[in-house]
């Protein structure tokens, strides 16, 4: 009841301070989400869920753990975690079982994001709905990172990531942290893999992402229902194909 209580007040908080994020993403909600879906990695910037719609949220730590492994994070204001689990592979979440999944700035923190996508629409109900959002890197302290190419995803999905995993660490360290010293940007790349920390792994501008999900639609067969740029962001809406147009895609196959 208490966490219920501080939502609400979280809500009309952002209402009345005209938070164009909480606007703009609480207007997608509303016409896209129904039913009970989970969101992956919330932290502390759900997505606004309308009435009669039911979240679980997802991580892949307690919010206690959360809070030692990201001190600066707002404590009053990150969600409880229903769900522990690696939000790329969701383990613990049957085939075919959410009505919606909710990943917002999460895609490019995976090391594998066309398994994840997979794995996104694995959970999902024939018809059920993928609300996506990633942040352009032109606009971002990515800025001056390279755009991660195709190819390189599907290296890393088709031989496993773990043999890019030191190099996007020192890329990011280098432009993002702006680190010069190549002894230095060894030494804190050391340090992040030893804490698995979550770093942007990938970098895409809005054409690369469009690129990326066209690649990967007929594998595992959805359409786009909304693509919409917003400030640093671009939010994609993507329902999963319903049963009859699965069965068409089996029978071509």
């Amino acid at each position: 009841m208490r966490e219920f209580a501080r939502r609400v007040v979280r809500r009309l908080g952002r209402l009345l301070l005209g938070d164009p994020f909480w606007r703009l993403h609480a207007a997608i909600a509303r016409e896209y989400l129904r039913g009970r879906g989970i969101e992956v990695g919330a932290l502390h910037n759900p997505v606004p869920i309308p009435r009669g719609v039911r979240v679980s949220y997802v991580d892949r730590m307690s919010k206690p753990d959360l809070l030692t492994h990201y001190p600066d994070l707002p404590a009053r204001r990150l969600v409880e975690v229903d769900i522990i689990d690696d939000g790329e592979r969701l383990t613990t979440v049957a085939d075919a079982s959410q009505d919606f999944v909710i990943v917002n700035h999460f895609l490019e923190h995976t090391q594998d994001p066309i398994g994840a996508l997979g794995t996104f629409f694995r959970v999902l109900r024939p018809g059920g709905v993928l609300y996506l959002s990633l942040p352009d890197k032109r606009y971002t302290f990515d800025a001056s990172r390279p755009v991660t190419p195709l190819a390189h995803l599907w290296a890393d999905h088709e031989h496993g990531p773990a043999r890019s995993r030191r190099a996007h660490y020192e890329e990011f360290v280098a432009a993002a942290e702006g680190l010069t010293d190549p002894a230095a940007i060894r030494d804190r790349a050391d340090h992040y893999l030893r804490h698995d920390y979550s770093i942007h792994f990938h970098v895409w501008t809005q054409a690369e992402m469009v690129g990326l999900l066209l690649a990967v639609r007929d594998r595992y067969g959805f359409d786009f229902e909304l693509v919409r740029k917003h400030g640093h962001e671009v939010i994609f809406v993507l329902r999963k194909h319903g049963a009859e147009e699965m069965g068409r895609s089996r029978i071509a196959a």
